[in-house]
This record gives structure tokens, sequence and C-alpha cells, in this order.
């Protein structure tokens, strides 16, 4: 009798040894996974808050007519085309007509731009943002972080790009208007400055 108690109080200690080694081993295969999660959710909030500073970052000069960044320096309605190439160089594809649009490449970290002209002096302005990392720039603006940080825009259309349906947020700053191009209310296209 006192050996089959005993037998029972080391299969007991067996069971319970096998268990902690179980579950240490658990405890360890789960720990990587939080810190991958908590990983993942800083990265997100990264690339949220530099979307949202850009974001901003065309609110103010919106009212001087002007866009962030590399093409500062111009102004729609005012700066010609030969102060377009000085500012940022020959375009990737050239207008095809006096109507077109002079396209510049998103490269190495700095946005793409399409640029039409009125009487050589620019006409609009459109900013695709960039390939590298662009949740961190348009990729990551939604339709409700515009709406909730420039509030009600002063028009909403509905527009069609071929077969793509788009929505367009219209926003009046001073003299000019600033449009935000969605595909979804998640896919940012692009933003264009023009004069009002």
């Amino acid at each position: 009798m006192k050996f089959t108690s005993t037998k029972k109080v080391w299969a007991a200690f067996a069971v319970a040894g096998v268990s902690g080694i179980g579950a240490s081993l658990v405890n360890s295969s789960v720990l990587p996974v939080q810190q991958v999660e908590a990983a993942a959710a800083s990265q997100d909030n990264y690339a949220s808050e530099h979307a949202l500073q850009t974001l901003m970052s065309f609110y103010k000069q919106a009212l001087e007519g002007k866009f962030p960044g590399a093409v500062s320096n111009l102004t729609v309605g005012k700066s010609t085309r030969k102060d377009v190439f000085k500012a940022i160089g020959d375009p990737e594809q050239p207008r095809e007509d006096v109507n077109g649009y002079d396209v510049y490449s998103a490269n190495m970290g700095n946005p793409g731009y399409a640029i039409t002209y009125q009487s050589d002096k620019i006409r609009e302005i459109r900013y695709f943002g960039t390939n590298v990392e662009s949740q961190t720039n348009i990729g990551g603006i939604t339709m409700s972080m515009v709406k909730q940080h420039w509030f009600t825009p002063n028009s909403t259309t509905a527009i069609k790009n071929g077969k793509t349906k788009q929505t367009k947020l219209t926003y009046i700053r001073g003299d000019y208007k600033v449009e935000f191009i969605f595909n979804s209310s998640t896919n940012l296209d692009h933003i264009n400055l023009l004069v009002k």
C-alpha cells in the first residue's frame, strides 16, 4: 500500500514537472508574439503620426498657394514653368501638349508631382507622395483623418477616373483650394492645389 502511494506521489511530481516545463515553454513562445504585436502597434503609431504630420504640413502652406517640400518656393498662379525647372529640374515625363502635365516621379524618398500651366504660370500642382514608406506619407492619410483635422470640407464630389470611382474632398484655403482625391476611404490617391 505504501509502495502504491509513493508511486502515485512520484507520478504526481512527474506530471507537475512536465506541466511546469510545458508552461514555461508556452510562456517563452508567447512572449515573442507579444513583442511582435507591440512592435507592430508601435510601427502603426509611428506611421500614423507621420502621416498626420504630412497632412498638416499642407494646411498652412495652402493659404499662400504653396505645397511643402521641394516645391515650397513655388506659388500656384504666380510661378512659371521656368521657376519649376529651376526648383526641381526637368520632368521625367514632359507634358505632351500645352494643357498636359509635367510629371516628376517619386524616387529615393522624394514625393512625386504633376504640374500643369495656364499662360506659363502654374495652374495646378498634384502631390503623389513618396513610394518609400508611403504609410508615413499620403499612404497613411485616411478620409476620416482629413475630416477630423481639416474639419468639414467645402464640398464632397464623386468623380470617375477611367473605371475608378473616386471621392474628392475640397477645402478652400484663402485664394486657393486643396483637393484630396480618394480611391476609397483609406486610399488617398493624390492631393491637388489650385487657385480658387
